[in-house]
Order: structure tokens, then sequence, then C-alpha cells
């Protein structure tokens, strides 16, 4: 019984966590190249991310074009900076959107 409770409170616990909002990017192992993105939630954007690549439907066609010659194995999700203050919605996408562009600048 005591597996089941422990789950149930691990179960609670992921689904009462505060979302971590930041700017991640997808480094290219081998050569260092990196697309810079954004995400109001930065645990749960890898995988949906990892989705629209294998599925060939990701908006940035470098990166598509990138993925499609390498392969899933030869990316890393890497996060580049995390906000942990509290931001009402609107500040966080301007916040979110300008810090984007200047890590794409930094990335080249």
């Amino acid at each position: 019984m005591s597996g089941s409770f422990d789950r149930k409170a691990a179960l609670r616990a992921y689904k009462e966590r505060k979302p971590r909002p930041g700017i991640y990017a997808v480094r290219h192992r081998d050569s260092g190249q990196s697309w810079a993105g954004s995400s109001p939630n930065l645990d749960t954007t890898r995988n949906g991310l990892w989705l629209q690549l294998n599925q060939g439907r990701h908006l940035d066609e470098g990166l598509q074009v990138a993925w499609n010659q390498w392969g899933e194995a030869a990316f890393d999700y890497v996060l580049l900076e995390v906000f942990e203050e509290d931001m009402s919605p609107f500040v966080l996408k301007e916040v979110l959107k300008s810090k984007q562009i200047e890590w794409r600048r930094r990335l080249g």
C-alpha cells in the first residue's frame, strides 16, 4: 500500500509545481550550432519540440533541415535562462520575447 501512496504523492507534487519560464536552445553537439527559443514552461517544452521536429513540422526551417540531416541523437535541449520571479502573463510574454531575441543574437 505504501507504494501506491508514494506514487499518488509524487503525482500530486508534480501537478502542483509551478512552471519555470525561460529561454532554451536546441544545440547540435558536434558543430555547437544553436537555435534559441522561449517557453512559459521549460519543463514541458522539450517533448513537444522533439515531437514537432520528428514529424517534420517545426517552423524554424534551418533547425528542421539540420534535424533531418543529423537526427535526434545529435541534438541537446539546453536551458539558457530561467526566470524565477513571478510575472503577470503580459509581462512574461514581453520578457520572453525580448530575451529570445537577445539570445538569438548571442548565439549567432
